[in-house]
């Protein structure tokens, strides 16, 4: 018998009777997608804003992201289960955050880089200090750009999260996982559409945001 804390489970080979199913491990999802976009958040920007006030210190920090991103993530899990541990969520979690650098890091730096020299140089003589001028002239001129690496960042999110499913988490990719093992094709599919439908809500959803975060864009330039 099941306990209350236990996630729901497939019966039978058919759609009918198993939403819960999929809604749990779509909440559970979501949930992971949160916490790992949030933290990602939290370790890019000033990762970013250094290597923007400091350019020599971009190629190696770029280089490093780029080389957390190249470890397969099985291997991930591995090397963090010590830290972690290797029953729960957490590996999970923290290897998506740290795949996400590459992303959001090279985003918010280019964003920063594009602003152009013009419009800091107004905003020096108007008597802005350096940090007053990033946080109200350079990061809001960079936020088309930065949105478009966090809705990158998102998608590729909710996708390698079902890797998990290979060490009987990743939310969705359990669901993958028990479709191949008990050999229930409906199981496997209904966890394909819903991370589908997942990453498409949240793409759409960021990009509702970064408009309203940019009232400038939707002008048009001519």
């Amino acid at each position: 018998m099941l306990s209350a804390d236990a996630p729901p489970y497939w019966n039978g080979p058919q759609l009918s009777g198993n939403w819960d199913v999929i809604s749990y491990y779509s909440g559970e999802h979501v949930r992971f997608t949160l916490i790992a976009i949030g933290l990602g958040m939290l370790l890019a920007f000033p990762i970013a804003y250094l290597c923007h006030r400091r350019p020599l210190a971009y190629p190696p920090v770029l280089a490093g992201t780029n080389i957390i991103y190249a470890i397969p993530s099985l291997a991930m899990f591995a090397l963090l289960g010590p830290f972690l541990g290797y029953t729960n969520e957490k590996p999970i979690i923290v290897a998506m955050a740290l795949y996400t650098l590459v992303i959001l890091v090279r985003n918010m730096v280019e964003g920063l880089r594009a602003v152009p020299r013009s419009v800091t140089d107004a905003a020096t003589g108007l008597g802005y200090g350096r940090f007053r001028r990033f946080m109200t002239v350079e990061l809001p001129l960079a936020v088309p750009t930065i949105i478009a690496g966090l809705r990158l960042a998102t998608v590729s999110t909710i996708s390698l999260i079902t890797v998990g499913g290979a060490i009987g988490k990743g939310a969705l990719g359990r669901m993958f996982a028990d479709g191949i093992d008990r050999q229930i094709p409906v199981e496997l599919w209904a966890g394909v559409l819903a991370v589908i439908a997942l990453a498409l809500t949240a793409d759409l959803l960021i990009l509702a945001i970064g408009r309203l975060l940019t009232p400038w864009t939707r002008a048009g330039v001519r």
